[in-house]
Formats: C-alpha cells, structure tokens, sequence
C-alpha cells in the first residue's frame, strides 16, 4: 500500500502538519509495516505550483508530487482554515492536478484552525471539492480547533478515520475495535434524542416525555 500525505500548512512547527501526522499513524497502524509514505509539503512548492499555472508546464519537483498523488492507493489531505475555507495554496495544488488522477482513490480529509466555528469546512469546501474529483471520501474527516488537540474526542476521530482509510485501501492486520463513541460535535450527539429516533422509552433524566402521535392525536381530537 502506498500511502501520500498532502500537508498544506504554511509554518514551522505546523499544527496541519501534525494532524497529518497523526491520521498517517492511525492508518499505517491499521494498514500494518507494508505501507509505504510519501508526505508532500506544499509550501515547499509554492513557487513551482505558480509557475505550473502560469506556464503550463510542472518543475520537475512538482510534477514528481503530482505522479505519486496520482500513484497513491490512499491519500491524506490536511488543510490549514482560511478565510472559512481551504487555503489558496492547496486549492491551487489540486486544480493542476490532472481531473482523473484520484478517480476512485481512497481520500481522508483534515483540517487544522483557530476555533470550532469553522469545523463543517470538512463538509462545505473539502468533501465537495474531492467529490468532483471522483475520490472516495471516508466517511470520519477531522477537524483540530486549538482547543482539540489533547482531548480525547480528537483522538477517537483520528483512529476512526484512519481504520476507515485502511480499510478502503486494502486488508488491514488485525486490531482492537475502534471505538464508536459518539462525539460531542456531532449532529447526532448535539440534537434531542426524541428527534433522532434514539430513545424507545421515557427517561425521566431527560425532563421530558415521549407520547405516540396515535395518543395525541386522539386527544386532540377529543
């Protein structure tokens, strides 16, 4: 299995960078020693990126990033926030990339920003962008606020989405099952129980009660 990471991070030491780091070891735990890693700094390509969109024509050192994403069995791909999206550099990376280079390949997708306001980026910007195209997008993308990192709900989603990633790319060695505890930042954690359909029974610790419809409606009409 050969696995690139794409870590568009800017400073040193990065935060996106090590997100990558950390969704990189999640899956080549999973995947086992066969893995092969390549990681592609981006701002270390800055200039060649523009020069590819002015001229046409990749340096050697960007046309060689380009052949291994376009080579890679799975691919990682983290994001520094900007402006409520992804930054311009990393954009600018995978609009010279050929359109059909991840058809059907396996992308996890991360991001790193100063606050959590800016967490659906994963699914706004990132998934749509991938989806066109023609990735595979694991399901779990991770976003870091900078309050994230250290908590264990971060580290819950990092093993989930890289088991997910290995998983896609190919038989995984055996492990300890990843751990599907609901996150606090998810919509399903976030909304009333009532609304999505996970409690059968009155839980008086709720402050609420659960009638059948059958049951109000009758009332109503009564």
């Amino acid at each position: 299995m050969k696995l690139v990471v794409v870590s568009a991070g800017l400073s040193t030491p990065s935060s996106t960078r090590l997100l990558a780091d950390r969704l990189t070891a999640a899956a080549v735990g999973r995947a086992g020693p066969a893995a092969e890693v390549e990681v592609i700094e981006l701002r270390d390509l800055a200039t060649a990126i523009a020069q590819h969109l002015t001229s046409g024509f990749p340096p050697p050192r960007l046309a060689a990033a380009l052949d291994a994403v376009a080579a890679a069995d799975g691919l990682i791909a983290v994001t520094p926030v900007f402006a409520g999206s992804y930054s311009g550099l990393f954009k600018s990376f995978f609009d010279v990339l050929d359109k059909d280079a991840l058809t059907g390949t396996p992308v996890l997708l991360g991001a790193t920003g100063g606050t959590a306001r800016h967490s659906l980026v994963t699914e706004h910007a990132l998934r749509p962008l991938f989806a066109f195209l023609r990735a595979v997008v694991v399901p779990t993308a991770v976003y870091a606020a900078t309050e994230d990192w250290g908590d264990d709900g971060l580290a819950r989603r990092i093993t989930r989405a890289g088991a997910e990633l290995a998983g896609l790319v190919g038989p995984f060695e055996p492990a300890t099952a990843v751990d599907t505890t609901p996150d606090t930042d998810t919509a399903a954690a976030i909304a009333p129980r009532s609304l999505t359909g996970a409690n059968t029974s009155v839980d008086p610790a709720d402050g609420f009660e659960i009638v059948p419809f059958a049951e109000r409606l009758a009332a109503l009409k009564g």
